[in-house]
């Protein structure tokens, strides 16, 4: 998740109050007004003489700021910035924070060489720009690769623990999230958000599996479901593969009938186990949700596809093989 900090120096109460409703992660402010900014709501504040502040003016500085965001992040002001010096910072660093005054500026600075900087500072005196940063920054979307993979067997293996994660989103149709029995197979499981006979749409939750499955989350992490709580973040994907944040508002976890969905893309096979019932989905590649009972060998679902092995849920090159 991209940092979105605000800078309100000299004091500007509107500009703080702007940030917190935008959902901004921190205000910069002169050290006495940081009891000030307590009293408008919950959100950290800064002193402004406890950030690194690097001016980018010449090849010079951006060594000067690669050297200090070795101890911890670094804010970068190019007030006349070009992409170049900003694609040097971050292909080195991924402790690059830009100084950012509009829209655009945030933009480019998140999306500079796709990875983008750590996050962004805001100086700007317009309530407005601080809002529409916020939405910039955090609602951006992520681009995820996702394949077809090929049914091979799907038959019910009794009862068992399943979770439904319950965020504070509204999921559209073709949205989901990422699930899997193992790390490197994750297949997309609908959302909840189809009109049916059976029960009434709830687009804020995703039916998603068994408790010891691994959902995709935020810096490419994975947790088991079982382990996630309300306020942390898992994705939300869709059939597109452009993905956003979402907060989890419950873990909703019951003893039902289970099944299991074996798939396969070129020389990867994965699985998943689901509850057995007509409103679970897993989805097409044209997007459309296809309800677990009715699925057959040899129907194709959409399913994110890496390299297996995670170290508490973070990504590792070692020699693990999960089935």
């Amino acid at each position: 998740m991209k940092l979105f900090w605000v800078k309100a120096v000299p004091w500007n109460k509107k500009i703080v109050t702007s940030a917190i409703e935008a959902g901004a992660d921190a205000v910069i402010v002169e050290g006495e007004n940081i009891p000030k900014v307590r009293e408008l709501g919950i959100v950290d504040a800064i002193a402004i003489d406890d950030l690194v502040f690097v001016e980018i003016s010449s090849k010079e500085d951006e060594l000067k700021a690669l050297e200090l965001s070795k101890a911890g992040p670094v804010v970068v002001d190019g007030k006349d910035w070009k992409v170049i010096p900003l694609e040097n910072l971050v292909s080195q660093s991924q402790n690059i924070i830009a100084v950012v005054r509009s829209p655009e500026e945030a933009e480019l600075a998140i999306g500079v060489l796709e990875v983008g900087t750590k996050g962004v500072l805001l100086e700007t005196q317009d309530p407005s720009v601080v809002k529409e940063v916020g939405r910039i920054v955090k609602r951006r979307t992520l681009n995820l690769e996702l394949v077809e993979a090929e049914v091979t067997e799907i038959r019910p293996v009794g009862m068992g623990y399943r979770v439904c994660v319950d965020t504070t989103e509204l999921m559209t149709p073709s949205e989901g999230m990422l699930v899997g029995d193992t790390s490197g197979f994750l297949f997309l499981v609908h959302s909840e958000s189809i009109e049916n006979p059976y029960v009434a749409p709830r687009p804020f939750r995703v039916n998603a599996g068994g408790v010891h499955a691994y959902i995709l989350c935020p810096e490419n992490k994975t947790k088991y479901l079982c382990e996630l709580s309300a306020g942390e973040r898992v994705l939300v994907v869709n059939a597109k593969g452009e993905a956003r944040e979402a907060v989890v508002g419950r873990n909703k976890t019951e003893v039902r009938p289970l099944l299991i969905v074996k798939a396969r893309h070129n020389d990867r096979e994965g699985s998943l186990i689901l509850q057995n019932a007509e409103t679970i989905r897993l989805t097409a590649p044209d997007g459309s949700p296809i309800s677990v009972v009715r699925l057959k060998p040899g129907d194709r679902v959409l399913a994110h596809v890496t390299e297996a092995g995670r170290h508490f849920g973070v990504k590792v090159r070692e020699k693990i093989k999960e089935g």
